[in-house]
This record gives structure tokens, sequence and C-alpha cells, in this order.
């Protein structure tokens, strides 16, 4: 466990490597990831980001850096990073102190050069040649992850990661409850957990509002007002294409698109309101447009939308149960390598709103699962590897609680066959649960963000705790054993840039002990 000092350390370390304080412009965190928003990503010495003590890995994507520091450790270093960021701007506002000149000249505060030494050939040119390819490389990079597709998004998990940590403990509070509730234990105390764990989610098109008036562009206290329209109970009055609205009909894509309304509305009032009227027509107009067009049109359309996702959900698992399980559960390890996963935080939250609880998410656990059996064949496979068999002892226990980016970027990505073989495993899990949804027995999970052995709380369906229990613990066996099986079967032992599975190792490059992310050699994957 890493002490309390390698925090900070962690901290002052990442920040001059990505450009020091100015080039930062937002810092946050997810579940395991430090994402930060950067003005100029060319800025970014991403090797030696990499080369950081306790950095898992990165994952660039457009005008996010996101550096993967692993369960508990992403908190604290941003909470420590965020302070380095606040002492910064106090320091640039405050101005610079008085600064020495040098007696021979130069710029204030600095030494004078040292003179070459004699017959050493100068480096600038060397290194600006270096840095003007890596800036290119970059350059390239971005504008390949810079697509509409990606930079849409990248906005919307902007949106919903924030809202995790509410939607777990929620979670969390609201399965307790319902064990309480069934076994009939502490009837003075369940109406409590029951406000509880469902203030949040009575309220949640509220901060999604606000998120997403933030994330765009707008005022985040005018989007949460125009979004908090969809929730308030006196929409029940309302009647838009001859439907009476019900309070909540589109849930968050209503209160999301109520929102981006409401950031267009503002737009357009900042450019044409006289300064001295701004603030008092801006944020007049913008309510009152932007609700009314929420009642009058977004509600309705975006309730459509949701019935439709409900819907399409519940066709999918009872119509091709295994087949959707094996979709989903194959292809859940590249979309969080990617960084996409949190893209599906708008569907299961829609589920939980409509159902009580979302059928994907048990589904794409099973990802997770394979990961672990693919894991624990490379420690079997590399018995004389002490490096890889301890990078996979400290990040096997996240695994199992469903983090999965320490072994996905400390094991299995960059040994590259591991990674396909864990997503074998993982589909193979997720055709387990398929199987038995198309037979009638649903599995699903009451909130969003843990899985693997920490889904068990959350677990609800349509048969009960124990049966529900039982179809997705053989989930997470069936990925264990096909994740084993396949990676045993399929790895050859050695870690790239060995000589042999019992020769020397080049095991700190192939862990990621480095903060490698990528596949090496002929383990990558096609």
């Amino acid at each position: 466990m890493p002490t309390s000092d390698a925090y900070p350390s962690t901290a002052a370390a990442l920040l001059p490597l990505v450009g020091g304080a100015a080039n930062i412009t937002s810092a946050a965190h997810c579940m395991t990831r430090l994402r930060l928003g950067l003005a100029d990503p060319s800025l970014v010495d991403e090797e030696g980001v990499r080369a950081v003590p306790g950095v898992l890995g990165v994952v660039t994507d457009g005008q996010t850096y996101q550096v993967v520091l692993g369960p508990g450790a992403v908190a604290r270093v941003t909470a420590e990073l965020r302070t380095m960021l606040a002492d910064a701007a106090a320091h640039a506002e405050a101005g610079p102190g008085p600064v020495a000149v040098p007696a021979g000249g130069g710029a204030p505060g600095t030494a004078p050069p040292p003179p070459p030494a004699p017959g050493a050939a100068p480096p600038a040119d060397t290194a600006g040649e270096l840095a003007a390819v890596g800036a290119g490389l970059r350059a390239a990079r971005a504008r390949r992850n810079a697509t509409p597709l990606k930079a849409a998004l990248r906005r919307i998990a902007d949106v919903f990661v924030p809202l995790i940590p509410a939607l777990i403990g929620c979670g969390v509070l609201a399965g307790l409850n319902g064990l309480l509730v069934n076994a009939g234990w502490l009837p003075g105390l369940t109406p409590a957990l029951t406000a509880v764990a469902s203030g949040f989610m009575a309220l949640i098109a509220v901060f999604v509002g606000y998120n997403t008036a933030a994330v765009f562009g707008g005022t985040p206290v005018l989007g949460g007002a125009v979004a908090a329209v969809v929730v308030h109970p006196g929409v029940a009055k309302v009647t838009a294409f001859g439907v009476t609205l019900a309070p909540g009909q589109g849930g968050v894509l209503g209160a999301m698109a109520a929102a981006l309304l409401a950031v267009a509305v503002e737009r357009w009032c900042r450019g044409r309101v006289p300064d001295t009227l701004d603030v008092l027509l801006t944020p007049t107009l913008t309510v009152l447009v932007a609700g009314l067009g929420t009642l009058y049109g977004l509600m309705w359309a975006a309730g459509a939308v949701s019935s439709a996702i409900g819907h399409a959900a519940d066709w999918l698992l009872v119509t091709t149960g295994p087949l959707a399980g094996l979709i989903l559960g194959g292809l859940f390890l590249p979309l969080v390598m990617l960084g996409l996963h949190q893209a599906l935080i708008p569907l299961h939250t829609t589920l939980i709103e409509q159902q009580g609880y979302t059928v994907l998410l048990p589904l794409l656990a099973m990802a997770g699962a394979g990961q672990v059996g693919a894991a624990v064949a490379v420690y079997v496979r590399l018995r004389h590897d002490t490096s890889v068999r301890r990078t996979i002892r400290s990040a096997l226990p996240a695994g199992l609680l469903g983090v999965g980016e320490p072994l996905i970027y400390g094991v299995s990505l960059p040994l590259g066959r591991p990674f396909l073989t864990a997503c074998a495993g993982g589909a193979a899990g997720g055709a387990f649960v398929g199987f038995f949804a198309m037979l009638g027995d649903r599995v699903g999970a009451t909130a969003i963000g843990p899985s693997g052995w920490a889904l068990f709380p959350l677990l609800a369906g349509n048969r009960g705790p124990l049966p529900t229990a039982a179809v997705y613990a053989g989930g997470l066996l069936t990925g264990y054993a096909i994740g084993f099986l396949a990676t045993y079967a399929g790895f050859r032992g050695e870690a790239p840039g060995t000589e042999g599975a019992d020769g020397p190792t080049g095991s700190e490059e192939a862990t990621g002990a480095q903060g490698t992310t990528g596949p090496t050699e002929s383990e990558a994957p096609a």
C-alpha cells in the first residue's frame, strides 16, 4: 500500500510532465483515472508520465488526458494536484517577487549558461529535432482521436462521471434497504433508508442538467434550473401532443436535452442582449424559452427514446440472450481501454429509472471476470518472472472487485494475447448470463460503478435474490474459467523481450511497470 507521502510525490511529478499548471484547464477523476483537460496536449511528456511510480497507464482522447492510477490512489493524487493548481493560481495572481539580475547580464533570475565542453557536439539541434518529432506524433494522434463521435462521447462521460459516487452510495443503500424489507427487519429504520437512498435518484435530472451546462459552456445553475422542470410535480397538469406529461418523463435524457437547449438559448442571448440588461434578461429568457421547449417538445421526445431503450434491452435479452451477452461481454474491455465505457452511463441510468435496475451492467461485468482468469493464467505460466507475478498480485484484488484498469494496463494489454483471451472469457461469461435472461431469469444492478464481487449487494432481478445471485455467480465462474483456459492454452509462457520461459526477462517493460500501455512484439492483438 502506498504511503501518505507517495500521493503528493506522484502529483508533484506529474504536474511538470503535463505542461505545468498553466496547461491544465480542469482536473477530475473517475474510479481509477485522473482526467486532465489540457490547453495544449502537445506539451505532455508522455514517456515521463508513464515512468512516474504509481502510474499504470495513460489514455489520450482529444483534449482529455487520462492517467490511470487505480482505485483509492486516484482520488488522493487528484486532491493533491488540485491543491498544487490552486497554489500556482494564487502565486500567479499575487505576481512575481523581486528577482536578481546576474552581473554578467542575461534574463533576470537565471544563471549564465555554462560554456560547452571542449569537443562536445551542441545538443540543441538533436534535442529540437526529437522534440519536433514527438510533438508531430502527439498532434497526429490527437487528430485521429478528435472525431466528432469521440468528442461527443467524451463530453457525455464528463457529464455523468462526477455522479458515479452518489449512484454507488445510493445504490448500495437501496440494496441494503431491500434486504431489510424482504426479511422484515428493522421496520422503523427502512422508511428512513428509503428516503436517503431515493433522494438522489428523484433529483438526478437536476444534477445532470447542472453538469451538462458546465461541460457544454453554459451557466451550470441555469442548466440545473431548466432540467428541474422534468421532475417537477406540476408537469402532470401539462398536455403536449395530446398526451398529459408525467413527472420525470424522459429521465436523464430529457434533462440533458433541456440543459443543452438552455446553453443554446443563453449563448444566443449573450450575443444580442445589451450588457446593462444581460444580468436580468439572459437568465429569464434562458429559463423561459428552454423550460417551455422542454415541456412542449423535449420531454415527450425524450420519453419516447427512453421507452425505446427499455424495450430494446428487454427484446435483446429475451430474443438473443446468449448472443447479446457474448457481444457485450467480449467488447467491454476494449471500450474500457479506450475510455469509452463511460458513454454507457446514460443507458444504465435510464434503465434504473424505468425498471429499478440495469440489465446491461451484469453482462458487461463479465469482462472483468475474463480479465481475472487471464491474469491468473499468466501468473501460473510466468513462474520465474517475479516482476510480472508481483504486478498481478497487487492488481488482482482490485480486479476481483471489478476495477479492471490495473490488470489491463499492467498485465494483459502489454502482453497482447492475454488481452484477447480475457475478452474471450468475458464473452463466455456474458453468454452464460444472457442465456438465463432468455429463459426468463433477469439479472440487473440497482446502481452503476462496481462490478465483480462488489456487485453482489447491488443485484436485483425478477426471480428473487438467491436465483439472481446464483446466475451472476455462474457467469463470473464461467468468465474466470474460460479466461484462464484460453490464456493458459494460447500464451507461450514468456513476457515480451524474453529469451525463453526460464531465461532473463524484460519484465519491467512487459508488465507496464514503467506505464507501458501498448501491446508489444508478436503478442500484439490483431
